[in-house]
């Protein structure tokens, strides 16, 4: 069905275009809105100064790839079964089941011209022209550094090539040298890789603002105050993810005196999984001081604010093009980031809020800024692109984020949030239950995990064998099994019989032998 111009029956001011912008890795507190105060985000915190920042939204699972194909199936990881980054697969699938639903496919069917620049990672050889996208594959997690657009981008515009100085790398427990945290690259911000995607997105949009004629009046259909041909356009960057390779005008923005390490760099590891001091080691978290670990993390916020340089950049062309009343803007990432939080770094197989919460911003033409605290997760963006286009919406997982963008909680809006984990490096299965006072994590390796969230904000003391918290943890843990049945993820048959689920509730699969038993 073909999107028309709005007419007596719509509602006004309701977007049709779409630009999505998302990081990768990018913690909640590098961001102003979000509470930081170096103010080094002036375009992102502009743009939720008119929109809305949702205080409490979550990544379904805390790894590139599983986040990034639930945001475009509006699926679990659990359900369509990317559930690990091809890097490092240990027997999973590696692409999309065919068939999957698609956010991109319902929107084509409603009119829309799609554009994809930047990171993609769902799956390893599908790229987003598979998915109906206008746009190149760049594959991997990391910038494309040699790929040849990008490398050929460089020489047209006389800039040096791609060249790393004064890389930092951590030092393992036998002195050798570990893995490269960050470095000075020897180029101009207008030659970084993040200026190229940049570049790209701009030019789609100015492509995407005349239409596939190229006769129509940029901006919008004067006959509707819509735009012609709806879009949908996205642009994903590569950073804030470790390395941290920056030009030294960002690598030294940030004072490092001027960075709060997180209280959870106090943790022991005492009490908690032993995964998690494991995986420690493995990033050598301790081979740092506490002054080292301040400008590590000013180098990260330095990341972040050039990517905000670059998106303000997007952002002052939607507005010369006079797509901004009739376009809905979001920003998010597929997950957070350590940054030695918990002695820990990267991501992995620890369910902190350091890496399952994620920024959100919504801004829709018409609303004033705001803050909501709602539980919201990436695939209700799903269900808003569709939203927005006027699909249908019954199939998506997640809810639409547009009552909340103008203010209204939807009677039944969820009262916490889900999450699960499938392993990275290795195997490993999770999963967290998390509401306003509590999470709930349940570890098959042997020690589940809880948390007071009012009492101990940073999660540093894990106290599910603490009596006085029996009945909290029954209750999260009930209510996490109910709802993993709702859903069909039988990790509910693990947790029927290793916790205290009440016979009555339990539902247990029959074997096929069981059948012959009278």
């Amino acid at each position: 069905m073909q999107n028309t111009p709005l007419t007596a029956g719509q509602t006004p001011g309701k977007p049709r275009n779409i630009l999505f912008l998302m990081t990768d890795q990018q913690r909640t507190d590098t961001l102003g809105c979000y509470g930081n105060t170096t103010g080094h985000t002036p375009h992102l915190d502009a743009l939720a100064a008119r929109g809305t920042t949702f205080d409490r939204a979550y990544t379904p699972t805390a790894i590139c790839t599983p986040a990034r194909a639930s945001l475009l199936t509006g699926l679990q990881p659990f359900e369509h079964g990317l559930l690990a980054n091809y890097e490092w697969n240990s027997g999973h699938r590696e692409e999309l089941p065919d068939g999957s639903p698609t956010f991109s496919a319902a929107l084509a069917e409603q009119g829309y011209r799609l554009g994809h620049v930047g990171k993609w990672h769902v799956g390893r050889h599908r790229g987003p022209e598979f998915y109906g996208f206008e746009g190149v594959h760049l594959p991997g997690a990391l910038n494309v550094f040699d790929d040849p657009g990008y490398t050929r981008w460089l020489a047209v515009n006389g800039f040096p090539q791609f060249h790393i100085s004064d890389p930092i790398y951590t030092t393992r427990a036998d002195g050798s040298q570990g893995h490269l945290i960050a470095g000075v690259t020897d180029q101009p911000t207008e030659a970084t890789f993040e200026a190229y995607l940049a570049d790209q997105t701009i030019a789609k949009l100015r492509e995407f603002a005349v239409g596939r004629s190229g006769t129509q009046t940029p901006g919008v259909d004067p006959a509707g105050g819509y735009p012609a041909e709806p879009f949908f356009l996205s642009c994903h960057i590569f950073g804030p993810h470790l390395p941290y390779l920056i030009p030294r005008q960002w690598y030294d923005l940030v004072d490092p005196s001027a960075v709060e390490l997180p209280g959870s760099f106090a943790e022991t590891f005492n009490g908690k999984p032993l995964v998690q001091q494991t995986y420690a080691d493995y990033w050598s978290t301790d081979c740092f001081s506490v002054e080292q670990w301040k400008k590590i993390t000013a180098v990260y916020w330095g990341y972040v604010a050039m990517i905000d340089h670059q998106i303000g950049r997007i952002l002052a062309v939607l507005d010369e093009l006079g797509l901004t009343d009739s376009t809905a803007v979001m920003f998010t990432a597929d997950h957070g980031e350590f940054t030695g939080a918990h002695r820990l770094n990267d991501k992995g197989p620890a369910m902190y809020e350091d890496i399952y919460r994620i920024p959100a911003i919504v801004a829709v033409p018409g609303e004033a800024g705001r803050h909501n605290d709602d539980f919201v997760s990436l695939i209700d963006f799903t269900a808003t692109f569709i939203d927005i286009a006027g699909g249908d919406v019954s199939g998506i997982r997640g809810s639409s984020l547009l009552p909340l963008a103008a203010g209204t909680t939807p009677a039944g809006w969820r009262q916490d949030i889900l999450c699960e984990f499938h392993g990275h490096h290795f195997p490993y299965a999770q999963r967290m239950l998390r509401d306003r006072d509590f999470k709930y994590i349940a570890n098959p390796e042997g020690l589940d995990e809880f948390y007071d969230l009012h009492a101990d904000p940073d999660e540093l003391n894990n106290v599910i064998n603490v009596p006085a918290y029996r009945d909290n943890v029954r209750s999260l843990r009930r209510n996490m099994y109910r709802q993993l049945i709702a859903r069909g993820d039988k990790f509910a048959q693990w947790l029927a019989f290793a916790g205290d689920i009440p016979e009555s509730e339990r539902i247990r699969p029959v074997t096929a032998v069981e059948r012959f038993i009278t």
